[in-house]
């Protein structure tokens, strides 16, 4: 797999082909098997993404703590600001749901991560029906995405623990963004600059869960990184073009990541998670588990 966007980006455009195609090619050489067993096996994660997506929007479910349930349904339903009845507001709602389900112990794909398996879900399926795009696109997207993730996992990090939520919401709105920039006919390159634009936009971020539990502020980080994936799509579609290259970018990302104090790696000792409010959240939630543990 490619160990520099940069690489994929300029094989693609001397191929005249997409991102989704060469990284497609290069799987199957190194795993010795067809394309379309790939695309199968994408085609599987996909499907267990859509059924995230619809148990979330149900509503019914809860996380064990009782911190987090109900909230994409509530956003679906009752929205009133200005982004009521747009994709935007869809794409924020599928997020939340996706994290739902993830937070009530359903299954989802850990994309890159199961602290940030909202959003890549969220932005593809969601700009994918807006659009009336098909399973096919979906997949080819999900293989671009698979190529960033892979990129920032070799150059970065994917974990919390050792990056902050950087590592995981930044990482999958950098993922959901290049992706979805290609399969709404972006070129390779406008992909590479939204991975940019969005990771640039979540350096930094902290990995601060209340008790240690994957649910706030984890849930709604997943609709914020949502946001600013789209965010990035509209920019690179729009021919703007971010002058740090993506994986210097990403490189920043680990740099910090590894700089970053432990309290602000997954421990649950600083950020939100150590406010006030935070820790009698935690205290309460955690007592509650145990007592409605069988």
């Amino acid at each position: 797999m490619y160990s520099a966007l940069a690489d994929a980006v300029r094989d693609a455009e001397a191929a005249g082909t997409t991102l989704a195609a060469v990284t497609l090619a290069m799987e199957a050489r190194d795993q010795g098997r067809p394309e379309e067993e790939i695309r199968d096996a994408l085609r599987r994660a996909l499907a267990v993404m859509r059924r995230a997506v619809q148990q979330g929007m149900t509503g019914d479910l809860h996380s064990a703590s009782g911190l987090v349930g109900g909230d994409a349904a509530r956003l679906r339903s009752a929205a009133r600001g200005p982004l009521a009845g747009t994709p935007f507001l869809d794409v924020l709602s599928r997020a939340l749901a996706v994290q739902e389900v993830n937070a009530a112990m359903g299954v989802i794909v850990a994309a890159p991560t199961a602290g940030g398996a909202g959003v890549l879900p969220a932005v593809l399926t969601g700009l994918a029906d807006a659009r009336g795009l098909d399973d096919a696109a979906v997949v080819d997207a999900l293989a671009t995405a698979g190529l960033i993730g892979a990129v920032v996992a070799q150059r970065a990090s994917l974990s919390g623990a050792e990056g902050g939520c950087q590592a995981e919401t930044g990482a999958a709105a950098g993922m959901a963004a290049g992706a979805a920039t290609e399969m709404l006919g972006g070129s390779p390159a406008q992909a590479s600059h939204a991975v940019a634009l969005a990771q640039q936009g979540t350096l930094g971020l902290v990995c601060d869960p209340l008790g240690g539990l994957v649910e706030l502020p984890c849930v709604f980080r997943n609709a914020t990184g949502a946001a600013i994936a789209l965010a990035a799509v509209e920019m690179a579609l729009a021919g703007i073009t971010f002058a740090i290259p993506a994986d210097e970018v990403i490189d920043v990302m680990g740099e910090i990541g590894r700089s970053m104090d432990v309290r602000y790696r997954e421990t649950a000792g600083g950020g939100l998670a150590a406010t006030p409010t935070g820790r009698r959240l935690a205290r309460e939630r955690l007592v509650h588990i145990k007592r409605s543990s069988p």
